[in-house]
């Protein structure tokens, strides 16, 4: 599976783990040039807190379009290293 925006590959791998819906890549998967820390958390109820990367392709920023869970609840261990996506970043 490839996650793309603006014609970039942003992270690329046949190990994916899905949860939700959400297909959750290797940590190590991702091309790190294409993001940078933000400093946006959320919280869920049962896999934890979760923070961001803006995915920052060609100049342009999509704002906390990357997120993880660097320490997530027992319910949820099998996304602990993992990166998932949304806001238009096309997951196939």
């Amino acid at each position: 599976m490839e996650a793309r925006w603006n014609g970039r590959v942003i992270a690329a791998s046949d190990d994916i783990v899905t949860v939700e819906g959400n297909a959750y890549f290797p940590a190590d998967a991702l091309d790190r040039d294409l993001v940078r820390e933000s400093s946006h958390t959320t919280v869920c109820g049962w896999k934890g807190t979760a923070h961001y990367y803006d995915v920052v392709v060609d100049g342009q920023v999509n704002v906390n379009a990357c997120w993880y869970y660097p320490e997530p609840k027992e319910a949820a261990a099998q996304i602990k290293g993992r990166v998932a996506f949304w806001k238009g970043v096309k997951v196939a």
